[in-house]
């Protein structure tokens, strides 16, 4: 291929780079990156000027959401793909490959190197037996935060105040590691303790947690179900309270249905979570990793769309690139 037809994923790099760059007020001197610039001002012209609500080199994918893939295809292939739709960072949800074979995570993060893929985190059940393994392994990956996918405890209030304590030592472990422990919520978290109806699940965490070594990340979609399920507050007002406790978001759409639920999971841009109005809202958008995640990515696809967890996160990442303030 010729220098003068760079690929999709060369240029969205250099985009990204030129409209951060712009974001930031940086001035820059005459070069081949002024070419680049000018076709970023281009666009932002043709949007009247609005800026991305997420930047594109901090577009991730949460490999839960395609996790067909990685067990019958492999880690290779996988980010060879997800490098060519144009994603740059990757959020684990295991080190598996299925039926491809064992591999270790430095042939992992080998493989993210060659494909111009970051890991910002990943999804482990972790306590205080293993925190030092995962810390290591993380390491290894280069990425600046670990985190579990499921509560951190249920039950009575006691038990989640347990857990912070166990939480709060394991962050500082994190911390001393330069790594960001942080926890991942569903619905149930926005419910209410069983021994104290008055106590929201989700503050106590936010009083307990040590901001300093435990950070949260908001899966937006199960938030918007825990304020349907358990009304009182707006999932925007957690992260504008304190932006800093949320260094990653799961960006997962919804469409509303008349369920318990309110909503059900759907590809980015086919629900009905207004995410214009959620990013917007943050008073530092874009300083954050926006993490595409759809639990049902294999099984469902919105017609006229083939089951394909792969197209359906290409059709998300599009949408979710074309978000403006």
């Amino acid at each position: 291929m010729s220098l003068d037809q760079p690929t999709r994923r060369s240029l969205l790099k250099a985009l990204a780079a030129s409209t951060v760059a712009v974001g930031l007020g940086v001035a820059l001197a005459p070069s081949a990156g002024a070419a680049v610039t000018s076709q970023a001002v281009a666009a932002a012209a043709a949007t009247g000027g609005r800026t991305r609500l997420v930047p594109l080199n901090r577009i991730g994918i949460q490999l839960f959401s395609i996790r067909d893939k990685v067990s019958s295809i492999g880690f290779q292939a996988v980010f060879e793909e997800l490098g060519r739709i144009g994603y740059s960072e990757i959020e684990f949800a295991g080190y598996t490959q299925g039926q491809i074979g064992a591999i270790t995570p430095a042939q992992i993060r080998q493989l993210l190197d060659d494909n111009g893929l970051r890991a910002v985190g990943s999804h482990v059940n972790l306590n205080p037996t293993n925190i030092d393994a995962q810390l290591e392994t993380a390491a290894i990956l280069g990425m600046p935060h670990l985190g579990q996918g499921g509560a951190i405890a249920s039950g009575v209030s006691a038990n989640w105040l347990a857990a912070c304590e166990r939480w709060n030592a394991m962050g500082e472990k994190a911390k001393a590691m330069g790594i960001k422990l942080y926890s991942h919520n569903h619905n149930g978290e926005f419910s209410f303790a069983s021994d104290d109806p008055s106590l929201r699940i989700y503050d106590l965490l936010w009083d307990n947690l040590d901001a300093d070594k435990v950070y949260f990340e908001m899966d937006v979609y199960w938030a918007h179900v825990g304020a349907h399920q358990y009304p009182g507050f707006k999932p925007i007002d957690y992260v504008k309270r304190d932006p800093r406790r949320f260094p990653l978001l799961h960006l997962k759409d919804g469409k509303t249905n008349t369920g318990a639920t309110g909503y059900d999971i759907i590809e980015f841009g086919a629900g009905n979570i207004n995410y214009t109005e959620f990013l917007s809202a943050t008073r530092d958008r874009g300083q954050r990793f926006g993490l595409w995640e759809q639990d049902n990515a294999s099984s469902t696809a919105v017609p006229p769309n083939p089951l394909n967890s792969l197209g359906n996160a290409e059709r998300s990442y599009n949408a979710i690139s074309s978000l403006r303030g």
